[in-house]
């Protein structure tokens, strides 16, 4: 009769209407090892755009968490920083006293002991990224010329086959030798005394200088500079290492 369905038409299509709903219970949904895949990619995106922005802000006053301001404007806070700057560096080192409260004069949001602390975390950063042979980070710490010194030492070292094993100890000391103001840009030289584990290996992996179970001593001094020119140039917290020298 027409309009009757013979079981195996039926039969064939409750098995449609299954396999449907089977399907639909399944697309829309993760299963654990989608959700963890999913969960990969996106750490690994986090970590890419972290390294590509690997730019040091050595802290101002504003940004320290131990920092309270001065009551009154803010003429009081860099008074105060003032006190502090003729008190740690006396006339005895008057060109250094000089050359801070100038950097003070044209930057009222500097202040030396804020900065030592994010110029610490630079030197560690950089010292790694060097003997790890990290280019990416070494690019936004360096100035231009010297990026260019260091990635050479790099490439001549890769080019031998040698491997650096490094273990950063930590910072003894860190003290400023040296600030002034030259063409608008702040520059100030910090004299760094680190310990440091270091060996250099050849390709076969033997050591062939330093000493990967003696902690060295080892001094650097290290300038940093800044544009401070302008409101606009001082909005830019960065620094940035433009010269090096060892005294061992």
């Amino acid at each position: 009769m027409f309009g009757e369905i013979d079981p195996i038409t039926l039969i064939s299509l409750i098995i449609a209407v299954v396999a449907i709903l089977k399907l639909r219970s399944v697309l829309g949904r993760r299963t654990g090892d989608e959700e963890n895949r999913i969960e990969r990619i996106r750490a690994e995106h986090r970590e890419a755009a972290a390294a590509s922005d690997k730019v040091v802000t050595l802290p101002r006053r504003e940004d320290a968490e131990t920092y309270q301001p001065a009551e009154g404007d803010g003429r009081n806070a860099v008074a105060e920083v003032e006190a502090k700057i003729r008190s740690s560096y006396p006339d005895s080192d008057q060109s250094l006293q000089q050359g801070l409260l100038e950097i003070l004069k044209q930057d009222s949001d500097f202040d030396p002991q804020q900065f030592l602390q994010g110029a610490k975390s630079a030197y560690e950063m950089i010292v790694v990224a060097f003997a790890e042979g990290n280019r990416r980070m070494l690019k936004d710490l360096l100035d231009p010329d010297v990026y260019d010194g260091f990635v050479a030492a790099i490439a001549d070292r890769e080019s031998r086959g040698e491997q650096v094993d490094q273990s950063f100890v930590g910072i003894e000391k860190a003290d400023i030798v040296e600030a002034e103001v030259r063409n608008g840009a702040a520059n100030i030289t910090v004299r760094f005394v680190s310990q440091l584990i270091s060996a250099t290996r050849d390709r076969a992996g033997a050591i062939i200088s330093g000493d990967d179970r003696r902690v060295k001593d080892v001094t650097d001094i290290w300038t940093f500079s800044r544009d401070i020119s302008s409101a606009r140039a001082r909005a830019n917290p960065n620094w940035k290492l433009v010269a090096t020298q060892a005294s061992n």
